[in-house]
């Protein structure tokens, strides 16, 4: 297929709503450029307002959020931490910046998301061996939460604090509550591909305000209450500038309309491609209401004609932007030697799965013309 698009259809592009110009120029007028700042303030407070109450520190990313959660709950050298294994790398990288260990949990079929199952069994290996997990990391991938009751049941009962890392999952519900809530702490992500955008940000969550505020303490340097510059630990430059918080709080205000349009691409898909042989959608639960940040699919080349990598391709050759599902974290080879526990799931999620392209400004001319070439792929016309 040579009808190549001249305007390249990407995967998942920023897209503004307007009401991000008036914040940006309040910001400008008051000459509050710099670092921190009122809008960073108010950003938190809407956030949290958006979640059903708690407490918020804005950040410079996702990744800085986790790292900054687990220094908090004393994560230290030699301890074990439990991760979802088919992630991004930013949801075990931070385990490894405090020298902890990540231990790997395979998914489940019915979310894509950890294994309750397979968590258990992990946990109790650890108790057979005398260790035990310092935390649980529980990611809710490409906008849909993981089973939560069931993961906070099994880390109750041992008093393990889980973080969940909803940095994809922004506006997504679990049994009818915000992603994101149901953990100790919580972390999101506001990079320019996610749901709403702040060019480059993230957010702590928790409904624990201890952990929020220590947060934004090791968050500013660590620095002390004093007038001149006073420090007694170690912190970091991880805060979000006043600006990208105003661009922030345009975002946040068009929220709801983002997620609904992102599942009423996700429909167009299913009902333009469902019926093709060896083609399946990521499931929704039906204690899930996924934000559907990215539409994924699953291919069996020998029923579809064709493989993920092929369609993925041809796709590129038109000047569509799509992507292979997330490579596990127990295939990368930066994180081989570290103990996994497999279910069989996600290394077939990855052979086999691809990320069509979900932009919230797609127009239907180009979702149509997405579709059109993987039906001729399947056809051998390609």
């Amino acid at each position: 297929m040579k009808t190549k698009q001249k305007r390249r259809i990407y995967l998942s592009p920023p897209h503004m709503s307007g009401y991000e110009i008036k914040y940006l120029n309040e910001a400008y007028n008051s000459n509050w450029i710099a670092p921190l700042g009122p809008h960073v303030d108010a950003f938190e407070k809407e956030f949290s307002k958006y979640l059903g109450g708690g407490h918020a520190c804005a950040v410079s990313s996702g990744t800085a959020a986790l790292h900054l959660i687990l220094r908090v709950l004393g994560i230290r050298y030699g301890d074990t931490i439990i991760c979802s294994s088919f992630t991004f790398c930013a949801s075990v990288n931070p385990i490894l910046y405090l020298g902890a260990v990540p231990m790997l949990i395979d998914s489940d079929l019915k979310s894509w998301n950890m294994d309750p199952n397979l968590l258990e069994k992990a946990l109790k290996n650890l108790e057979l061996s005398g260790k035990r997990a310092k935390a649980v990391i529980a990611v809710d991938l490409y906008g849909q939460s993981a089973e939560m009751d069931s993961i906070l049941k099994i880390c109750a009962k041992r008093g393990i604090p889980i973080v969940e890392d909803a940095a994809e999952a922004l506006g997504a519900e679990y049994k009818g509550r915000q992603a994101g809530t149901s953990g100790f702490a919580s972390v999101f992500s506001f990079n320019g591909n996610k749901i709403i955008t702040t060019s480059g940000g993230g957010m702590v969550y928790s409904k624990d305000n201890h952990l929020v505020q220590k947060s934004r303490f090791y968050a500013q340097q660590a620095r002390e209450p004093a007038p001149h510059y006073e420090h007694s630990e170690i912190g970091y430059n991880y805060r979000m500038s006043n600006l990208l918080a105003a661009v922030g709080r345009g975002q946040l205000r068009i929220l709801p309309n983002r997620v609904q349009r992102k599942r009423d691409v996700f429909e167009y898909y299913k009902k333009r491609l469902n019926s093709l042989p060896g083609i399946s959608f990521m499931p929704e639960p039906k204690w899930s209401k996924a934000s559907r940040w990215l539409t994924c699919i699953n291919i069996s080349p020998k029923k579809f004609g064709a493989t993920s990598e092929e369609i993925r391709m041809v796709l590129e050759e038109n000047n569509v932007e799509s992507r292979p599902l997330w490579k596990p974290m127990h295939l990368q080879p930066v994180y081989k030697n570290y103990k996994y526990i497999d279910g069989g799931v996600s290394d077939n999620l990855f052979r086999n799965g691809l990320c069509l392209p979900s932009g919230t400004a797609m127009t239907e001319e180009e979702m149509d013309f997405v579709c059109r070439i993987i039906e001729k792929v399947h056809k051998g016309e390609n």
